[in-house]
């Protein structure tokens, strides 16, 4: 049966620039992504849809709509709307008929797309009643438990509603999850702990959903990485491992934050730096 992926809308938001670039230098950055007059970037919160045998596991959720208009405002989120709800049910399976969320961790800009949409008043509830909820153990230990540093990347009660959701499967070391079948999973420390990265087969090589490890185009080059990363010299070690296996596999990359690529193939360009080639703005059903 076939196997085909999307490409599907989580909300956008504008961040800082100085801090989604780290120590690299504005007059560098901004070539590659003009800031507004606040300095901010735009970012995408894009999500992967994968449809095997007649089963639909999403990877991530983007930031989704769950914040109230003072907070949204904070975080530059550009659409009241729960935009992933809508491309669901464009699709086809709408959120209902998720049968697995795979998060490669637990800040909200991906993960917040689980949750109802901001209403006065309401207590937050979660949304894809009948999917598994995939992450990893060190991930959501460190939801339950965060640094001082990275809390405020975190939503305070997503931990225990998973939990009493009775769908929580965590990830051990093994990189084995029952509810997503073929699919491997590489794990980063660099970004946060226990960032999983799940990679699929496909006929014209694998495909890793890259999260924050590789956000968007930009931070393919290695030495880039973000104010937010907890230990970015080991995230560059981890990227170039990454890559370099990619690299050797015909692989490519799937980039949540990039505003305006889903999808590049791993290659080098003629200094021997890691770049995309083959890059698709969009992910429309794809064969894999």
């Amino acid at each position: 049966m076939m196997r085909r992926i999307w490409s599907l809308e989580g909300n956008r938001q504008r961040l800082d620039g100085g801090a989604m670039f780290g120590n690299a230098p504005r007059a560098l950055w901004e070539r590659w992504i003009p800031p507004d007059a606040l300095g901010r970037i735009e970012l995408a919160c894009r999500c992967l849809l994968l449809e095997d045998a007649g089963r639909f596991t999403l990877f991530e959720t983007g930031i989704g709509s769950f914040f109230a208009p003072q907070l949204r405002e904070r975080f530059g989120v550009e659409d009241a709307r729960h935009l992933l709800l809508d491309a669901l049910a464009h699709v086809g399976p709408g959120h209902e008929g998720i049968d697995a969320v795979v998060l490669s961790h637990l800040h909200f800009d991906h993960a917040g797309g689980l949750l109802m949409a901001f209403e006065e008043g309401s207590e937050l509830r979660l949304l894809f009643p009948r999917a598994r909820f995939v992450v990893s153990e060190a991930a959501f230990a460190r939801a339950e438990s965060p640094h001082e540093r990275d809390r405020a990347s975190y939503i305070p009660e997503l931990p225990r509603l998973l939990r009493e959701s009775g769908r929580l499967e965590l990830v051990g070391a093994d990189g084995v999850a029952a509810a997503t079948p073929g699919v491997r999973y590489h794990f980063s420390d660099g970004h946060t702990p226990g960032l999983m990265l799940g990679e699929l087969d496909s006929s014209d090589g694998p495909i890793v959903f890259a999260a924050d490890a590789i956000p968007g185009v930009p931070w393919v080059h290695a030495p880039i990485t973000m104010g937010y990363d907890r230990y970015p010299e080991r995230l560059i070690d981890e990227k170039r491992a990454l890559l370099e296996g990619l690299l050797e596999r015909r692989g490519r990359l799937f980039f949540t934050h990039d505003r305006t690529t889903a999808l590049g193939r791993v290659a080098r360009d003629a200094r021997g730096r890691f770049q995309v080639e083959d890059v698709l703005s969009d992910v429309v059903g794809l064969a894999i």
